[in-house]
């Protein structure tokens, strides 16, 4: 017999207080017939429950979830229409995980040719390829991934400290990565670690859908008094943004909600998308999902680190076989702003070199040493 999880909602306050299972199913009617009448015939409660279920919920959370208009029939209010949202993501992330979270009970039984489910503990900032591919290991790979959502300091911390088997976090390309991979490297040694590609990916601003106060980069976010919603500190997010902002020499003071924090990409494009902030900044593949504008700004490259004595062990092996496999290089190439074609590839941390800016060539110097003479240039 399988066990598998359920979604469920509570109100968190001086009571703990589990939601009424049939408000979003009714919320979900309405958005979709736009009427409360067609909604409540079918869902099977009568009008009467539905409005007093709403009146309800309004009181408790402080805000109407469905307008009424005469004429115009039923329409979700800005709340109402972010706690669909939020059922719908949950949801979908709940179905990503399930294989792993699903639990058989009774004697283990396991097929002659079925190979043996092998577990890695992993640190990793938060990343939507690394959901794709903790769903699709168990059948493919028999691997499990444990995975911990952090911020990428916090990972390689964990790694370093001996808590993870893999560290995920990921570093700027070009320009902005010259400040620095020194925090990154103080918990990664060159004879005991190893590099292992996993994806490049796209990060920027995520705005309104439309682009309506025509946001070209974070300067346009800070003097047009855009409300922003920031990462939290510690994720590789969060330090990208604060070194742009000091290359562009912008006090994070004038960034109102600069102290407004989540902690995951789609999160920050649930808040723009649901009215809560007018600019965040992260992943093209999160401002897609919600139909939201995105201003490209930055390439990153996004790396696992494991340890160079573990890269040779059945559960890495696997792991890279599954990196480099066509399923999923096909669900990545799904995801906007991101590439999959190096992932697998194991190197030391000179891997790390390529996302540093090239230094410039040196120009010949003016002097000459003494005695030597240069032969004159010939034509190629």
């Amino acid at each position: 017999m399988k066990l598998v999880p359920a979604l469920r909602w509570h109100l968190v306050g001086d009571a703990d207080e589990a939601l009424d299972d049939r408000l979003l199913p009714l919320l979900e009617t309405v958005a979709a017939t736009g009427s409360l009448a067609a909604a409540v015939t079918a869902c099977g409660i009568s009008y009467r429950a539905a409005w007093g279920l709403l009146r309800d919920y309004q009181r408790k959370l402080g805000a109407p979830l469905v307008l009424l208009e005469r004429g115009r029939g039923a329409s979700l209010t800005a709340t109402g229409a972010q706690l669909l949202r939020a059922q719908q993501v949950a949801a979908q992330r709940l179905a990503r995980i399930l294989p792993v979270l699903a639990i058989e009970l009774g004697p283990a039984q396991r097929r002659a040719d079925q190979r043996p489910v092998l577990r890695l503990r992993v640190a990793a900032s938060h990343d939507l390829a690394l959901a794709v591919l903790s769903e699709m290991l168990p059948e493919p790979a028999g691997i499990v991934l444990d995975l911990a959502v952090m911020g990428s300091l916090h990972a390689l911390r964990e790694f370093g400290e001996g808590r993870a088997d893999v560290a995920g976090f990921h570093v700027p390309i070009g320009v902005h990565a010259s400040a620095d991979l020194a925090p990154f490297l103080r918990w990664l040694r060159e004879r005991r670690d190893k590099l292992v590609r996993f994806v490049d990916r796209e990060q920027g601003l995520i705005l309104a859908r439309g682009n309506p106060a025509h946001v070209r980069n974070l300067r346009d976010v800070a003097e047009r008094h855009l409300r922003f919603v920031n990462r939290q500190r510690g994720s590789g997010t969060r330090l990208l943004i604060d070194r742009m902002l000091a290359a562009e020499r912008i006090d994070p003071a004038t960034l109102e909600g600069f102290g407004n924090e989540e902690f995951t990409h789609p999160a920050v494009a649930a808040t723009v998308a649901s009215g809560g902030a007018d600019a965040g900044f992260g992943l093209r593949a999160a401002a897609a999902e919600y139909g939201l504008a995105f201003v490209p700004l930055v390439r990153e490259r996004y790396f696992l680190a494991v340890r160079a004595k573990d890269a040779v062990k059945p559960p890495f092996v696997r792991l890279l076989e599954a990196l480099g496999s066509p399923a999923f290089a096909r669900r990545v190439r799904r995801l906007p702003g991101y590439d999959c074609a190096a992932a697998g590839s194991i190197s030391g941390l000179e891997a790390l070199a390529p996302v540093l800016p090239r230094p410039r060539a040196r120009p010949p110097s003016a002097t000459r040493r003494p005695g030597r003479s240069r032969a004159p240039d010939t034509a190629a």
